[in-house]
């Protein structure tokens, strides 16, 4: 693996000249993707050196065994099997590190969520998984910025969007994407029996217009006046904005904003992100990658992850590991859940490389 550390040195001080380019520093993504690839050289570098003497080291350690005796060699064995062990462990982040890396890391996220199968109990819980993934972006020091809500009439959401705004956020959340099963006693319930319903998130990265491009023809464009729970009017102006992207057929609504122009922007950013989603979906075969298969159709069979209250339990059912922390899951606690789910998958790229 070493043979190619001198193409990365010269890359990264190609990288760090650009970053002092006025040219480069004048555009914003041209600096964000040269600054994600300089973090990403430097890290990678730095191990490869980190490694390089570890084997020197190795290669010493073995040269002074053959000179010496007593003592002296059983100490110099000691040192060179924990020598050793720390190569082993550098030569695997090595090979983690050259993994090829998501073309969405960096960018930012669009999380959606909908109540799917359990009627207003599926609401309420949709509106918990929300309040978890706030609280979850609050403890990594991310920031949220809401698109849209539709309340629903106990207090959930039937619909709820949001971006996610953060340092790797989208290779922490993107592992979230699918149906998300909630087994408890409802409110509703008199007889204290365990309901099942279901919630469905889908998890886009959130693309810029040089990421697709959309031709104003292409676009039916309808306003109209934002309504409330049980549709009631809280808006007496056509400000809501509904946006049709007629080769697609794909349909983005907005009504949070008072403004018809904030609405309609906030639309536009949902629908280029649907679309380059779409389009991510298409030249890729993985099924998690595409929004359909991720989100399905949210019935109680379909789940990537199963809450129950009554024994604090969390299942993430694709990797089959049960947590028993669900109250500090849903106050936020995600890292234990998604490391595991990161771990899967550099072992499954790492078996794909053999």
């Amino acid at each position: 693996m070493l043979e190619r550390l001198p193409d990365f040195e010269s890359e990264l001080a190609e990288v760090e000249t650009r970053l002092a380019d006025p040219d480069v520093v004048g555009d914003s993504a041209a600096l964000a993707a040269a600054a994600r690839r300089y973090k990403e050289l430097e890290t990678l570098v730095a191990c490869g050196r980190k490694l390089a003497q570890r084997l020197d080291d190795v290669a010493t350690l073995k040269e002074m065994i053959t000179e010496s005796d007593g003592d002296d060699r059983e100490v110099l064995r000691t040192d060179l099997v924990e020598a050793e062990q720390q190569v082993q462990a550098l030569e695997d982040e090595l090979r983690t590190l050259l993994l090829p890396s998501d073309p969405n890391d960096g960018k930012n996220v669009i999380v959606e969520i909908r109540g799917a199968e359990g009627g207003e109990e599926a609401n309420l819980f949709a509106r918990d998984l929300h309040d978890m993934y706030k609280a979850y972006a609050a403890l990594k020091g991310w920031q949220i910025e809401q698109l849209d809500t539709r309340p629903s009439d106990m207090g959930g959401f039937a619909s709820v969007s949001f971006v996610v705004k953060g340092d790797s956020v989208w290779g922490h959340l993107k592992y979230e994407g699918g149906p998300h099963r909630v087994q408890r006693v409802p409110a509703t319930e008199s007889q204290g029996r365990v309901h099942t319903s279901s919630a469905t998130v889908s998890v886009l990265p959130e693309a810029e217009e040089v990421d697709v491009s959309i031709d104003p023809n292409d676009l039916e464009v309808d306003v109209y006046r934002s309504s409330g729970p049980g549709g009631q009017s809280v808006n007496t102006t056509d400000s809501a904005v509904r946006i049709t992207h007629k080769p697609t057929g794909l349909t983005v609504s907005m009504q949070d904003e008072k403004s018809q122009l904030q609405n309609r922007e906030k639309a536009m950013r949902v629908l280029r992100s649907r679309l380059l989603e779409q389009e991510m979906a298409r030249q890729a075969a993985e099924v998690a990658e595409q929004r359909r298969g991720q989100v399905g159709s949210g019935g109680r069979s379909e789940k990537v992850r199963t809450c129950n209250y009554k024994e604090n339990r969390v299942k993430d059912e694709r990797v089959d590991k049960t947590f028993y922390n669900l109250d500090r899951i849903l106050g936020g606690e995600l890292d234990e859940v998604i490391e595991l789910l990161q771990a899967t998958e550099r072992t499954r790229q790492l078996e794909e490389q053999h």
